[in-house]
C-alpha cells in the first residue's frame, strides 16, 4: 500500500499493516480513558462546558505536539470542506457520546459505538468502489442487532422519547467521522486534520461558554481535564496515522479493542459490570468485527 503522504511506500504490507492494527489498538486504549473522564467530569459540569474543555484541552495537545515539529504549514489545508465537515460529525459524535456515556454503563456505550466499523465497512466500500459482499450485509444487520439488544433504553435509565436516538446519532455521526478521518488520511497530512478537527469546534462553540460557564475548584476535575485531552489528542493522531498504513476495512476490526479496554475501566473506577445480555451483544459485535476481517484477509490473499 502506498500513500503520498506518510512512509507506507517504503515499509513492506504487511509490516504497513500490523504497524495499522497496533496504532489503533493504542490508540482504543486511549479513548476508553478519556470515556471515563467524560463521565466523571460529567457528574460535576454541564455537558456543553465538559465537550468545550475537552476540545480545548485536546487542541492545547494537538498544537503543542504539531507547531514545534512541521510549523504553520501544518495549518494548509487543501481541502476544507471535508475538514470542516469531519469537525462538525466530530463535534455531534461527542455530544451524543456525552449523553450515552452518562446515561449507559461505560462498557455498554463503547459496544454501540464499536458497531460503527461494520458500517463502517460497508459505507466506505458503498463510497469508495469497494464490493459488498452478502456475507458483509449479514455481519451489519447481525451486529446492528446486538446493538439493540445491549442498549435495551427503557433498562439502562435512557428515556424513550428523543434521547433513546442518542447511540443511532454516534453511530451515524461517528461513521462519518471516521470515513471523513481515512479520505483525509489520503489527501493531507494528519496533524493537519487533527488541528482542524480541534480547533474549528473550540472557535464554533465559544461564543456560548461565558452563559454556562461554572467556576472549577476542585484540582482533580482539572485533572480529568487534562488526562482528557492528552487521550484524545493522542489518540486521534494515532487514528489518523493508522488510516495512512492500512485501509478502515483492515483496521476497523480492531476499533472492538475499545470495548475490553471499558469493561476494565468501567469497573475500576465506576463499579460498573455489564449484565448477560449485554455480554452477549459485545461479543456478538465482536465476532462480526473479526469474521469481517477474516472476510478481508481471504480476499486480500
Amino acid at each position: 500500500m502506498s500513500s503520498s503522504i506518510g512512509p507506507v511506500a517504503t515499509i513492506s504490507p504487511v509490516r504497513a499493516t500490523l504497524t495499522g492494527i497496533a496504532l489503533t489498538i493504542s490508540a482504543c486504549a486511549l479513548f476508553a480513558l478519556l470515556d471515563s473522564g467524560t463521565k466523571y467530569t460529567g457528574q460535576y459540569l454541564p455537558m456543553l462546558m465538559v465537550v468545550w474543555l475537552r476540545f480545548v484541552a485536546q487542541a492545547v495537545v494537538t498544537t503543542a505536539w504539531v507547531l514545534p515539529r512541521h510549523g504553520l504549514h501544518a495549518l494548509r489545508t487543501t481541502h476544507p470542506k471535508f475538514q470542516i465537515g469531519r469537525a462538525l460529525s466530530g463535534v455531534m459524535t461527542t455530544v451524543f457520546a456525552f449523553y450515552c456515556i452518562q446515561n449507559m454503563p461505560l462498557a455498554n456505550f463503547t459496544a454501540v459505538w464499536s458497531a460503527g466499523p461494520l458500517l463502517i465497512v460497508v459505507a466506505s466500500a458503498l463510497l469508495f468502489g469497494e464490493k459488498v459482499s452478502a456475507a458483509r450485509w449479514a455481519l451489519l444487520v447481525i451486529g446492528l442487532l446486538a446493538v439493540i439488544a445491549i442498549v435495551r433504553p427503557e433498562q439502562d435509565g435512557m428515556p424513550l422519547g428523543w434521547m433513546a436516538l442518542a447511540p443511532v446519532g454516534v453511530l451515524l455521526c461517528g461513521t462519518t467521522y471516521q470515513l471523513l478521518g481515512s479520505r483525509l488520511a489520503r489527501l493531507e497530512h494528519p496533524t493537519t486534520t487533527q488541528l482542524y478537527t480541534t480547533w474549528l469546534p473550540v472557535i464554533a462553540t465559544a461564543p456560548l461558554i461565558p452563559w454556562i460557564w461554572e467556576p472549577i475548584a476542585q484540582w482533580h476535575i482539572w485533572l480529568a481535564v487534562a488526562v482528557m485531552g492528552l487521550c484524545s489528542g493522542i489518540g486521534h493522531l494515532l487514528l489518523l496515522q493508522a488510516f495512512t498504513f492500512a485501509t478502515p476495512s483492515v483496521v476497523s476490526p480492531f476499533l472492538y479493542s475499545q470495548i475490553g479496554f471499558a469493561m476494565g475501566m468501567g469497573w475500576l473506577f465506576f463499579g460498573q459490570i455489564p449484565d448477560g445480555i449485554s455480554l452477549m451483544g459485545m461479543a456478538i459485535i465482536m465476532g462480526c468485527g473479526l469474521f469481517s476481517m477474516w472476510l478481508t484477509l481471504q480476499r486480500q490473499s
